[in-house]
Formats: structure tokens, sequence, C-alpha cells
């Protein structure tokens, strides 16, 4: 005999269209790239909603990549076996041309917005595969520092097509590269890396190099080929290194483990160890840094996009569920503390995605000498801040659904997922105190000030808080802060840019209540302190996703 009837448990948010119902991302849109037509947007949005996606991201967690180091006759294969979701994943972010694609774009098209918000849209699906997407996006332009290379390398870095065989490179449909930087003994201190490479010739691809050594993290092992940082004669230099050598042969690239982590699990991460590789000069030798740190920006900037794609994610699971979980004899929407909770988040993920969106369009603007500098100061401060407020918005939408937030199954395991991939991006490419750190680098630039107060202009009279603040900065930043108050400059920054883009793109509601929550008075500690005042109707019916 039946024991109870399943009822007052939510539906799973599904089958819904993700850029139609997120009316942030679509004001963002508009403000940074003005008469972009959507319609990219719109119908990745659908099919990233839909149940069998989902159904791919769940599939590509739970069978997670295995290694195969060896075939069964003992030969070495270096090869990483994915389940058939993955491959589904990375064949729907390659044709929305979230990798290279912008970099063969023409002027004027706005492409780094566009692809910005489709890598924002995707992470709503499914983070760990644009682990790949993203590098491929970075690291093409750094090609250009060997012409040779970029000559054969662009088009397949750019195709919509995706390829995972292993196999060279011309006889592919489709490329992706990977990165590797970091070594056991140095982590963020690169400069530390002791893998050698050692000048062998030249040839059509110019300066070639025998690497020895290893590295410690190399995400996406199966990528086609990587740049990697190596000590040449000259010093630390960027190397191109191949999966596939241009005879046909396997590079010897060892892949000795895949990295257990917390999340990120549809990703394989990896440790290797270059037994005598093949590699080629990118750039000049001894600049590996700054190699690399014209990359780091790139992958920094999907950082923060991935961030608050998550971000908006977990806004849209909570409110779903609570709209239609009722307790204490009504809906938890309707309850006050919960709308004072979702309505503080739905802040949160609007601001950071106005302020991740905004980065991005200095990436299409690299011509103009604001943007270009707005670029340097927002890549850290996007980073540091999206990223650092990630984990602490998951925990709370995940409370949202009480303990059906927490399990690993069905529809609600989203959210337990999502709040393991949250560290992720907070960590890689630099924690925050790598960040901070790159900041004020970026602080000592001469017009650092005068851009912040240009940038925050526009909102100038909107609420006293937010005027206090912009005017305070330039001598906050005149006065070379110290490594220790860096953090809170970083935050502040964060706090009035987004709060300036807020009042040009947000309801007026919405840009009222983030200005007085978050610079008027000592902030809350956690979310759900909003005054009373607050229109929490218009606020909620803004974040809704159906």
């Amino acid at each position: 005999m039946d024991t109870h009837t399943v009822f007052n448990q939510a539906d799973v948010l599904a089958d819904y269209p993700l850029f139609d119902a997120n009316h942030a991302l679509q004001a963002a849109l508009a403000f940074n790239a003005p008469g972009l037509d959507p319609s990219p947007l719109r119908e990745l949005g659908v099919l990233l909603g839909r149940a069998e996606m989902q159904a791919h991201a769940r599939l590509a967690n739970v069978h997670t990549p295995e290694l195969r180091s060896h075939d069964r006759s003992g030969r070495r294969i270096d090869q990483v076996e994915f389940h058939p979701s993955y491959h589904a994943l990375m064949s729907a972010a390659m044709a929305a041309g979230l990798h290279g694609t912008p970099w063969s774009a023409p002027a004027g098209s706005h492409a780094h917005v566009l692809r910005a918000a489709g890598f924002m849209l995707f992470t709503e699906l499914e983070p760990s595969v644009l682990c790949p997407i993203s590098m491929t996006y970075a690291v093409t332009p750094a090609l250009r520092g060997n012409a040779a290379i970029h000559a054969d390398w662009a088009q397949g870095l750019a195709s919509r097509v995706y390829d995972p065989a292993p196999a060279l490179w011309r006889d592919k449909t489709g490329l992706t590269m990977g990165m590797g930087m970091t070594e056991k003994q140095g982590g963020s201190d690169v400069r530390a890396n002791t893998t050698q490479a050692d000048p062998d010739g030249s040839d059509d691809w110019g300066a070639r190099y025998r690497v020895t050594g290893h590295k410690w993290f190399m995400s996406a092992p199966m990528c086609d080929a990587f740049l990697i940082l190596a000590q040449t004669p000259a010093g630390l230099s960027c190397l191109f290194l191949p999966r596939v050598l241009p005879d046909g042969s396997a590079n010897p690239i060892r892949i000795m483990r895949l990295k257990d982590k917390l999340g990120n699990k549809a990703n394989a991460s990896s440790e290797v160890e270059f037994a005598g590789a093949t590699a080629w000069l990118v750039g000049e030798q001894g600049r590996g840094i700054p190699q690399i740190l014209a990359m780091g920006s790139m992958t920094r900037l999907d950082c923060a996009l991935g961030t608050s794609g998550l971000m908006r994610q977990a806004l849209s699971i909570a409110i779903d569920h609570t709209a239609q979980r009722s307790a204490f004899g009504k809906p938890l929407l309707t309850q006050p503390l919960m709308r004072n909770v979702l309505a503080d988040l739905a802040l949160e993920s609007e601001a950071a995605c106005a302020l991740a969106l905004r980065l991005a369009r200095t990436f299409d603007r690299s011509d103009d000498d604001h943007e270009r500098a707005l670029a340097r100061l927002l890549t850290p401060v996007s980073k540091f801040w999206i990223c650092k407020r990630g984990s602490h918005f998951a925990q709370e939408a995940m409370e949202c659904l009480g303990g059906n937030g927490y399990v690993e199954e069905g529809g609600h395991g989203v959210m337990a997922r999502i709040y393991r991939e949250m560290p992720l991006n907070s960590i890689w490419e630099g924690s925050g105190n790598i960040m901070a750190l790159d900041l004020l680098r970026a602080l000592r630039q001469a017009d650092a000030a005068t851009t912040l107060l240009r940038e925050c202009a526009p909102a100038r009279g909107f609420h006293p808080a937010l005027d206090r603040l912009v005017a305070g900065l330039p001598d906050r930043i005149d006065a070379a802060p110290p490594e220790s108050e860096v953090r809170r400059l970083a935050q502040d920054i964060a706090l009035a840019v987004q709060s300036s883009l807020l009042v040009q793109t947000a309801p007026e509601p919405v840009a009222r209540a983030f200005c007085q929550s978050r610079l008027a008075g000592p902030a809350g500690q956690v979310f759900g302190c909003l005054a009373d005042d607050t229109d929490f109707d218009a606020i909620l019916a803004r974040a809704r996703p159906r």
C-alpha cells in the first residue's frame, strides 16, 4: 500500500529560454553593444535551457574523465577518455563561437561582448567544459608572436566545429589549446619554474626547443597544443607545444595523473612531465612573463564572466523553487525574510553581470585610450570581487532550497554542483592576493584615478553615498596604498563601478537598493539585510526566470 503522496515539491527548472529570461544580461548587452543583434544569444539560450542539454551537463559531471596512459600492449598513449555528453557540450560551445572566434571577427562587430554574453549563458548550463574553451580564446592572439604558427593554426582555432581526435593540425576541422604554467615548487610564482628548454635547431615554425620538466597543473590535456613556460638560455620564455608533431608522431607529453578536484569535475586537469618534448618559441626569448600576462587578462575576464553566470543560475533555481514550494501556509517566495534574501541575491547577480560585461567591452575597444586603461584596472578588480562573492552567494542560494539544495541527484544536484564550482574562479588564474597585487601595479599608471572618475561620472548625483565613495578614490589611489589595504580598495572600486553601471542600465529600484545596501552605512555581513522600503516586488519580478 502507498505510505504517502508526494506533494509540495518543486519541479526542476528546465525547458526555458535562458537569454529571454535574463533581463539583467539583456540590459548590460544593450548598454555595452548598442545595435547588436541578440538573435544568436536568443537561440543559444533556448538550446541551453533544454532538459536534454541539462542531462548532458549532469552526465558529464557524473561520468568524469579517465586517464588512459597506456594501451593494452603497454605502449604509452597518454589520452583522456570522456563521456559522450562531454563531447556534446564541447560541440555546442564551439558552435556558439565561445573560443577563438572573436579574434577573426571584423572591427566594430562587438564580437567580444557577444562572446562574453554567450559564455555567461553557457556557464548556467555547465562551466567545466569552458576551461579549454576559455584557454583557446586567451591564447589565440598570443600566437601572433610566431607568425608561422599563427598562419597555420588561426583558422582551426576559430572553427566552430569540434574535433576531439588526436591528429595532426592540418587534418582536423577544429582546434583547441591549453596552457601549462605552474609547477610544484612555484605555483603563482612562475619565475620559480625549473622546466628547461634547450635549443634544438629551427624549421618552418622558427626556433625549436627540446623541453624537459613538469607542470603541476595543466588543464585540458586533451587539447591540440599548449602554451607553456620554460627556462631558455635567455630566461623564462613562452613556447608552443603541440600534442602531435608535424611529422605525425606523438609529442612525449606524459600525463602522470588527473587531479581529483572539489568541483569542475567534467574538465580534466592534469599533472604532466615533458620527456624531451618538442616546442617552438612564441614571442621573444626571455619574455615569457609579459606574454603570459597578456593571456592572463583574458582568462581572468572569463573567471568574472563564469562566476556571474553561476550566480545567475543559482538565483534562477532559488527563485523558481521558492515560487513553487510552500511553508507555514504560504509560498516561500511571498514570505518577507525569503523575499529579502532573494532580492539581495538578485542585486548581487545583476551587479556582477554589469561589471563583467563592461570589462568585456574593453576588449572590443582596445584602440581607445580610456578603454585600455579601464581594462588594466577592471581586470583584477572584477576577477577579485565577483569571484570572491561567488562562494557566499552560492551558499545562500543553496540554503533557499533547504535540504533539497544539498543533495547530488536530479535537478537539485545542480545547486550542489554550483557550490562546488564557485571557488575555482577565485583561485584559477590568480587568487585574491595575486589580483590585489596586480591592482596595485595597475594603480601606478598615471591616469588610474582619472579613468575611474570618468567611468563613474554618468552616475553622479544619483545617490550621496556613491558620490562620496567615488570622490574619495583619487586620494586613496594617489596615496600609494600599502599591500595591507589594497583588498579593501579593490572592493570599493568594484562597488563604485558596479553602482555606476546599475544607475545607467537597471531600473531605479535596483540601482537604489544596491547603492543603499552596499554603500550607505554598515553593510550587512549576510544576504537578506535590505531595508524595509526596498521595492522587493520590482526587483524579484525582474529576476524571475519564468
